[in-house]
């Protein structure tokens, strides 16, 4: 499946479902303040954030995705430091920073090793990508948005699948897509994505509003291992000495960021 239809038809419903839903409920409508800050979140998390991840998982392993997704804390505390009013980070969190960017690196380094061109720009890809999430998880801590959350969610689930829409029909992937060709396996991946993942993304988006950044960060603690543990069982993915090294600096090192006083 083309990763930005996918993406695109994934957020797409479930935008569509919430806020229509939520409006029914009887929620009130957002402003146009709130609705602009609304797409501009969804725009940054999940067209420049999740966008690039699903568009790199067509050149590298899940496992090394999420071990690179995990630097998002990393990201977080540095622009937390060079936003206005901002808060510079003692040395805990500093050498956290420093440690986990030492082990993204050493994952983009392993891309380099006689693997091919797409390997490695793809490791890129979802550096950048964790770059762009942070971003809009530090806005979405302090903009202003719709009292209802879930109607929140709602709004950037809409705003970033219909860019991710415009992204493949720019990109020509309306062109390659075929129904026929997709595999029951992918359909089923698909499903599972468009449900538990909206949950997910749901719980996030709440966390944002409800909770002290470095703690909202600290499920990146668990997404490397666990995808690790999967990309093996159930993708083959071999684990190495050197991933396991490079997991082992990167959750290390969100250990140190997230442990900071707030």
């Amino acid at each position: 499946m083309p990763p930005f239809i996918s993406a695109a038809a994934r957020f797409g419903i479930s935008g569509t479902f919430l806020v229509i839903s939520r409006l029914l409920a009887g929620d009130a409508k957002p402003t146009w303040v709130e609705l602009r800050n609304a797409a501009i979140i969804g725009i940054f998390l999940l067209v420049c954030g999740n966008g690039g991840v699903v568009w790199a998982a067509q050149f590298i392993p899940s496992s090394l995705s999420a071990l690179l997704v995990a630097t998002v804390p990393l990201w977080m505390v540095l622009l937390d430091t060079i936003r206005p009013g901002g808060i510079s980070p003692a040395i805990r969190p500093l050498c956290g920073i420093l440690l986990g960017f030492t082990g993204a690196l050493l994952l983009i380094g392993l891309t380099r090793d006689g693997a091919s061109p797409g390997n490695f720009y793809g490791a890129l890809a979802v550096l950048t990508a964790s770059l762009f999430w942070a971003v809009g998880s530090v806005f979405g801590k302090t903009a202003v948005l719709p009292t209802s959350p879930l109607l929140t969610t709602g709004i950037e689930m809409l705003a970033g699948g219909a860019v991710q829409a415009l992204v493949a029909l720019i990109s020509g992937e309306f062109d390659r897509f075929s129904f026929a060709l997709i595999s029951e396996r992918s359909a089923l991946a698909w499903l599972y994505l468009t449900m538990i993942g909206t949950l997910a993304f749901i719980a996030y988006a709440w966390l944002l509003r409800a909770a002290p950044l470095p703690l909202v960060a600290t499920y990146s603690y668990v997404n490397p291992l666990v995808a690790i543990i999967l990309g093996n069982l159930l993708g083959k993915e071999v684990i190495t000495t050197r991933v396991l090294l490079a997991a082992g600096l990167i959750v290390g090192s969100v250990a140190l960021v997230s442990g900071r006083k707030t």
